[in-house]
């Protein structure tokens, strides 16, 4: 189970120091990258929930094997691209595999261990996540760097093949199988009105550049709020038929829940657009290459590793506080690194390092803890339904912060020059995704002081 998340986390992550190396490779442009990203994230968010239903009900051995069989055949395909709308695909593709996938590993262990032994078990899953935070830039960087084989980025996709196959074999042998009691039917139609809505709001978005804002932008936009409203309507019948939606609206009355929605959104939708942005300055912008661009990266990692253990052991007492300095302690290294790169020229490793192990620490701090946190103040009986939708909505605000963001910087970059962008347009993309990111975080931080304070500090950790 550990085997696959840590693809899985490590996935979320390497494409972006590849994605410079990915453009040069295939002709991609500013959109396709982001893309490149956004797909992954945004196919994972509208599986999970529905796999983990079908875990429930089918067994979650059999789903979790169907699932890595499938995302070792799309990591094999998106490796074997040819093309930037290929790879856009079997990103997609992948994602969905995954979203069949990772669901079955909460559900085993849970299934699997008595409770005295399951915060063992929960332990090293987080033990993994730390590792892939580091492991993923760095192992991304090392891949590029070393043209194995004359692959090139290719590489980032290959090597879940091995690693998968490995988790087959052992898998086969020693997982058990299990299932829910539930027979509750799947809510397909639920997931592909939230799937398609959301898909249609970013598409206008990322391909800014490209459309420009078009009448067909603005029908765009306006058939994903259609969609979303169809969604949330069918979702409340569907509750009140007494079936179990994908998202039930009854959710959203309860006040610790809606406040933690909103701030985890904000908290997780700056994160991946912040990296794919930064990587893209450091290897485009500073010359940087793939490899040296994981080492700046990395003291952002290491700065996590050293507060999440103290934010999980902290939790219990005080939740809501370690939630509001993590964001802002992450807003304050926006504005650390928005200081350092303002003139556009390269400001060295060292003061990166700075502003980036400032955000570590941040997020150690609050990401590890924050669902637990949210779901404090939702009852019992609401607790599982509540944190499938909270991951999922995490990972389609990861999406979405992809899709803003990574569209400002990139107009940012081209603008309306004729010539090739330099260093100093790069650095002023960066400012002002920066400028954005700070506000995020810091309401962020402020949404998140409306948490109960009473559920907040009763967390089970």
């Amino acid at each position: 189970m550990l085997f696959s998340s840590f693809m899985d986390l490590v996935d979320a992550t390497i494409v972006t120091v590849a994605a410079p190396a990915i453009a040069r490779d295939m002709g991609a442009g500013d959109a396709q990258i982001q893309w490149t990203i956004a797909a992954y994230a945004l196919a994972l968010g509208a599986g999970l929930i529905t796999g983990g239903r079908l875990g429930d009900q089918f067994g979650r051995k059999r789903l979790f094997m169907i699932g890595l069989v499938g995302f070792m055949v799309t990591s094999a395909l998106c490796a074997l691209a040819v093309t930037p709308g290929m790879l856009i695909g079997m990103r997609a593709a992948q994602g969905l595999t995954a979203g069949i996938m990772v669901p079955q590993v909460f559900g085993v262990i849970r299934a699997s261990f008595a409770p005295a032994e399951r915060a063992k078990a929960f332990g090293a899953y987080g033990a993994v996540q730390g590792l892939a935070s580091v492991a993923g830039p760095l192992l991304g960087g090392l891949l590029v760097e070393a043209d194995l084989f004359d692959l090139g980025w290719r590489t980032i996709f290959w090597i879940n093949v091995p690693i998968s196959i490995l988790a087959l074999v052992v898998g086969a042998r020693v997982l058990p199988e299990s299932r829910s009691a539930s027979t509750a039917r799947l809510d397909l139609v639920g997931a592909l009105l939230a799937a398609s809505g959301i898909l249609f709001l970013l598409l206008p978005i990322i391909q800014t550049e490209t459309w420009g804002w078009t009448a067909a932008s603005y029908a765009l936009l306006a058939a994903g709020i259609i969609l979303l409203t169809i969604f949330l309507a069918y979702e409340r019948s569907l509750a009140g038929r007494g079936g179990e939606p994908v998202f039930d609206p009854a959710l959203l009355r309860i006040r610790a829940f809606a406040i933690g929605l909103s701030a985890s959104v904000l908290f997780f939708g700056g994160i991946g657009s912040f990296f794919l942005t930064l990587s893209v300055y450091l290897q485009l912008g500073t010359g940087r290459t793939a490899w040296e661009t994981g080492l700046v990266i990395l003291p952002y990692a290491l700065g996590s590793i050293i507060t999440s253990g103290l934010g999980v052991a902290l939790a219990a007492k005080a939740g809501r506080a370690l939630l509001i300095t993590g964001s802002l302690t992450i807003a304050a290294s926006q504005l650390v690194l928005l200081a350092v790169i303002r003139d556009g020229s390269d400001p060295g490793f060292w003061l990166l390092a700075l502003g980036l192990f400032i955000g570590g620490l941040g997020l150690g701090l609050a990401a590890p803890i924050l669902v637990n946190v949210v779901l404090a103040g939702v009852p019992g009986r609401n607790a599982g339904a509540a944190g499938g939708v909270l991951s999922t909505v995490n990972q389609i605000g990861g999406s979405i912060g992809i899709a803003v963001l990574g569209t400002i910087f990139f107009t940012t970059v081209t603008g309306s020059r004729t010539e090739a962008p330099g260093p100093a347009d790069y650095g002023h993309a960066l400012s002002n995704v920066l400028i954005v990111t700070t506000v995020l975080y810091l309401v962020a931080g402020l949404v998140m002081l409306a948490l109960p304070k009473a559920a907040a500090e009763h967390a089970d950790r």
